[in-house]
């Protein structure tokens, strides 16, 4: 089981374990100590209901093993200030074997005083629960340089309504280590919409032609307005989701301009939404291309002011899973966007 368990994870989640390594980094703690407290469980139990606790026991341990291995490899990379990746490694095996020995010999002294099971269950949950909030705090201290969904929101909501860049530090006091898959938020409070970034066109069409909040002829108009860009989006008010094509060779920049559009026109529409008015799709239209427009005259001065803060906008972390790419050939502007299956347009992984 566990091994199953473990091909599977790593297939279903293994691109978001380094955008969100804090997250995992943490859940995989979470995973151990639960595996841990279900093997103590498992003697009380009968043969059958034994061996199906253990096999969860063991999926969980699996569960532990991949995500803390994937999230610690991003972690030391991002520890590793001068590319001294080895050394690190090296020194934190040495510090775990410490602090391994002295966990053992307090171990020691904790069995020879406890002796009932009342004790012993109470000491478990008080060691597991100190040991949780320890690794809950220091993931809290880590001040990641990349930009995750989560980061990308606080930060740029902060730059759209107030001009202002947020430093590494001080996003990861307002950011939240368990977070919503593509939700986003404003200045970290309230839940403005959802985005999906690096969707397929054709699912983009095909679930449009059944809405029709997405027409044959604003599918042309939106490529043509994007025909500069490395990246198509498409707003979706009655759901508040935004979805975003992106462009074979779509740069990291472009992908965070991109969300950041997405970011923004949500915003806009929460704001609208306030004064009791619906979007139509002449509205959204004029929605998306006031906010590319509004967006493209500070975006150079955005990434600048990013970099000087600390930020490293040159790696893309705002996928979570396996995303397409769609290439356009030279010439095929603006005709037959929606012929998906034409010679000018086709999906690329």
């Amino acid at each position: 089981m566990g091994r199953i368990a473990t091909i599977l994870f790593a297939h279903k989640l293994g691109t978001s374990l380094e955008p969100e390594c804090k997250m995992y980094r943490l859940a995989a703690d979470v995973f151990n100590d639960c595996a841990m407290m279900l093997d103590c469980l498992s003697p009380a139990l009968p043969k059958i209901p034994r061996v199906i606790l253990l096999s969860f026991s063991s999926v969980l341990r699996a569960l532990c093993g991949v995500a803390a291995g994937s999230s610690k490899a991003s972690l030391s990379a991002h520890f590793a200030k001068w590319g001294n990746l080895g050394e690190l490694n090296a020194k934190d095996s040495s510090q775990e074997t410490i602090i391994s020995l002295m966990g053992m010999l307090a171990g020691s002294v904790v069995v020879a005083k406890v002796s009932t099971q009342l004790a012993t269950w109470t000491t478990l949950i008080l060691l597991l629960s100190i040991h949780i909030a320890m690794n809950h705090a220091a993931v809290r201290a880590v001040s990641m340089h990349t930009l995750n969904r989560q980061r990308a929101n606080i930060v740029l909501s902060n730059f759209l309504a107030d001009d202002k860049i947020l430093t590494p530090e001080e996003v990861s006091s307002q950011e939240r280590i368990f977070e919503l898959d593509g939700v986003l938020r404003w200045k970290a409070g309230s839940r403005v919409g959802q985005a999906r970034i690096g969707v397929t066109l054709t699912s983009l069409a095909t679930r449009h032609s059944v809405t029709g909040s997405l027409s044959i002829l604003n599918m042309t108009t939106l490529a043509d307005v994007y025909r500069h860009e490395e990246y198509l989006l498409w707003y979706e008010a009655a759901s508040r989701t935004a979805y975003i094509v992106l462009k074979e060779g779509a740069s990291s920049t472009s992908q965070l301009k991109a969300w950041t559009q997405a970011l923004w026109i949500a915003h806009r529409h929460a704001a609208i939404q306030a004064t009791s008015d619906a979007l139509d799709e002449m509205a959204t239209s004029r929605l998306i291309v006031v906010t590319l427009e509004d967006l493209t005259s500070r975006w150079s001065g955005c990434l600048e002011r990013l970099k000087k803060a600390g930020w490293d906008t040159e790696v893309a972390n705002l996928e979570t899973t396996s995303g397409t790419r769609i290439k356009i050939h030279a010439g095929g502007w603006p005709a037959r966007i929606v012929g998906i299956d034409t010679a000018n347009l086709h999906s690329a992984r």
